[in-house]
């Protein structure tokens, strides 16, 4: 074997980086609530103790939170980016081959080597991340990428290990496996579980030991290769650069229910501008774009109404006025008098990088050119914080806009609400 993989994974990630500018959270219950103030997305390990169980909406928590004093934070996705941006910058510092595989967690390919060095080393990553960002994090190597998985759960859940947990080919990995539930490795999910346990598969042992056959008729062709993983044969390579998106979208649910035309307008001109921005930030351009607007389907007193249009636009394009007019089209389709609307949003697809020649539509006049007015607005609103430059038709006062009662500030995005340091 000449390479082995490591997981890095930020321990708690939402909570820790509310502690980082807030030190007094450190040993204290936390949460930290989705969008609306909904559900718990994330806790800490005190609040885990507590029975605050992850999923569980806000309203049914609320008494066990306010018995015990958990702090409670709405999520706050700009600070936790900003965090994340940070925590890999330094990962790739250290270590020259990194896959960033979501907002907490990291892929590493690195040399082989005695289990004395990779705990050296996985301990100077963790300390380096720790010292730069103030993020803690757990690290597992393992000779592959679903090994290394199991080894990052192990150092997060045995912490005599000092947050390095390490699977070699000399292991005893069968016994690691025999400890690990089937439904919790990797890329087996909850349906694939089911079908696991009623042919008496319930363990990752189970499934390493798994007839090649029927996994393969029943998991597919990846869980077949989660079965060799889990055998120490290497199938997921290392992806450092990541495969383009085929769509991206930008939706939220409302602060309260809208009923007026108005109000739709404003937030669907105010989620389109969110989407075209994503979409100068990849170099992309769309040429097909969906609309979908829907009520509350929790609401049995209420009328229920839900749709969606997609349309296919005249030539791709990531202009920003042009996806807004095309988008208002669509809603003026969609919208119906009468109901209280929960959520509108919008899905960009057909997605093709901004540097290829696309053919041009005989029957429409060639739209003006607006590429030095987008990357003026994106940089503003880079630089002084989002929606600092928007288009009128967004709105300014937002009543409709997502619920963040409990929201931290910005502290690294927002000029505004940068901490402040008093020198004595």
């Amino acid at each position: 074997m000449s390479a082995l993989f490591a997981l890095l994974d930020c321990n708690n990630f939402y909570v820790s980086c509310e502690r980082v500018f807030n030190p007094e959270l450190e040993g204290q219950p936390v949460v930290v609530l989705s969008n609306n103030d909904g559900c718990i997305i994330a806790r800490s390990n005190e609040a885990k103790v507590l029975g605050l169980r992850m999923g569980e909406p806000y309203f049914r928590a609320k008494s066990l939170i306010n018995r015990n004093r958990v702090r409670v934070f709405s999520s706050n996705y700009a600070l936790y980016g900003d965090m994340s941006r940070r925590v890999m910058e330094e990962v790739g510092r250290l270590e020259p081959e990194v896959e960033v595989y979501s907002i907490d967690e990291a892929f590493i390919r690195l040399p082989a080597a005695k289990e004395e060095v990779l705990r050296i080393t996985g301990g100077n990553i963790r300390a380096s991340v720790r010292q730069h960002t103030g993020i803690p994090v757990s690290i597992g190597f393992g000779p592959t990428k679903t090994l290394a998985k199991i080894a990052n759960r192990m150092a997060k859940k045995q912490p005599e290990h000092g947050g390095v947990f390490i699977i070699l080919p000399e292991s005893d990995i069968d016994s690691i496996l025999k400890g690990v539930e089937a439904g919790e490795v990797w890329g087996i999910g909850s349906r694939s579980s089911r079908k696991l346990a009623d042919c008496g598969i319930f363990t990752a042992y189970d499934l390493s030991r798994a007839d090649e056959t029927w996994v393969r008729k029943h998991l597919s062709i990846t869980g077949l290769r989660t079965m060799h993983e889990l055998q120490g044969i290497s199938c997921f390579s290392l992806d450092e650069v990541p495969p383009p998106k085929h769509s991206i979208a930008c939706s939220r649910s409302f602060g309260v229910l809208v009923t007026e035309l108005q109000e739709m307008h404003e937030a669907t001109a105010s989620y389109v501008s969110r989407a075209a921005e994503k979409l100068r930030a990849q170099q992309l351009k769309a040429g097909c774009l969906t609309l979908y607007l829907t009520t509350n389907r929790f609401r049995t007193d209420q009328p229920q109404y839900a749709n969606s249009r997609t349309i296919t636009l005249p030539c791709p394009t990531a202009d920003t006025a042009e996806l807004i007019a095309q988008s208002m089209r669509c809603l003026k389709e969609l919208f119906r008098s009468g109901y209280a609307y929960q959520k509108v949003g919008v899905v960009l697809c057909d997605l093709i990088p901004e540097h290829i020649h696309h053919q041009a539509n005989l029957f429409i006049a060639p739209r003006r050119n607006r590429d030095n007015l987008h990357q003026a607005l994106d940089r503003i609103n880079h630089r002084w914080g989002r929606d600092t430059l928007q288009y009128g038709s967004a709105g300014l006062v937002k009543p409709w806009h997502h619920k963040q009662a409990m929201k931290s500030p910005s502290y690294t995005t927002n000029w505004h609400e940068l901490p402040i340091v008093q020198a004595s």
